[in-house]
C-alpha cells in the first residue's frame, strides 16, 4: 500500500491489521505538507492539496520543468522538499520579471508542481511492486490511503501503473480520504477483531511507526520515532 498524506508517505506490505514491511518513503517533507506549502506559497487558500488541484486544471504542466527528485536513486524512497524549493525560485523570478504573479503563471505552476509529484508517485510505486509482486501474493492489490488519495490525477498515474502489473488498484471514497476519524475507527475495529487492546497508559505519538523493525526516516523524539 502507499500510504501518502500531509504527514506520511510511505510504502508498506500490509499483511495484517498490525503486520506491515516498510519498502521506503519521505526523508523529508510528505506530499501533502509538500502541497499545503505550494499553496502558501501562491497565495492559495489551506488545505493545500484541494487549491493547487483546482488551479491545476486551467494549467500547462509542461511550461515548468520541476524537478522529479530520487529517481537517479534505486529503491523506493521518495524526497519533495527540493520540489517545493525549485518552485519557490521559480515563482521569486516571475515576480522579479513582472512585478507580481500572474493568473496563468500560478495555474502552470500548480499543473507542474502536481505533475511532479505524480510522477515521483507512480516510478517509486513501480518500483514497489517489483519488490511485492516478487513475494508471489495470491490477489496482488496496491491500495492508496490518506489525504493526498483524493488527488484525482495521482490516483490516475497510480492505476495506469497498476495496469501495466495487471495489479487491482483500491482507494477509498473522496469524501472518506481526509477524514482522520474514519480512518482511526476502522484501524481501531480491525486490530480490535484480531485481538490487540491497549490500556490507557499507552503514551500517544503524532507519528506512530506501522513497521517497528524498520529504522526511523524521520529521526525520533522523546516519545519514540516519529516514522
Amino acid at each position: 500500500m502507499l500510504l501518502v498524506s500531509g504527514g506520511h508517505c510511505q510504502f508498506l506490505i500490509a499483511k495484517g491489521a498490525d503486520d506491515f514491511t516498510r519498502l521506503g518513503g519521505t526523508i523529508d517533507d510528505a506530499p501533502g505538507e509538500a502541497f499545503d506549502k505550494t499553496a502558501k506559497l501562491l497565495g492559495l487558500p489551506q488545505p493545500g492539496g484541494p487549491s493547487v488541484e483546482r488551479e491545476a486544471r486551467d494549467g500547462d504542466a509542461k511550461r515548468f520543468r520541476f524537478p522529479r527528485p530520487l529517481l537517479d536513486r534505486p529503491g523506493c524512497d521518495m524526497s519533495f522538499s527540493g520540489l517545493k524549493t525549485a518552485l519557490l525560485r521559480e515563482r521569486d523570478r516571475l515576480v522579479a520579471e513582472h512585478g507580481g504573479l500572474r493568473l496563468q503563471d500560478r495555474a502552470d505552476m500548480c499543473a507542474g508542481f502536481q505533475a511532479a509529484v505524480s510522477d515521483v508517485l507512480a516510478e517509486k510505486s513501480r518500483r514497489a511492486l517489483q519488490l511485492y509482486l516478487a513475494l508471489s501474493p495470491d490477489e496482488p492489490t496496491l491500495a492508496v490511503a490518506g489525504g493526498v488519495a483524493a488527488n484525482q490525477a495521482i490516483r490516475a498515474a497510480l492505476e495506469s501503473v497498476c495496469a501495466e502489473f495487471d495489479t487491482q488498484f483500491l482507494a477509498p471514497p473522496l469524501a472518506l480520504c481526509t477524514d482522520n476519524a474514519a480512518m482511526i475507527a476502522w484501524a481501531g475495529m480491525e486490530r480490535l477483531r484480531a485481538g490487540h487492546t491497549d490500556g490507557f497508559d499507552l503514551s500517544a505519538r503524532p507519528r506512530w511507526p506501522l513497521d517497528r523493525t524498520a529504522p526511523a526516516m524521520l529521526g525520533s523524539g522523546k516519545k519514540g520515532a516519529k516514522a
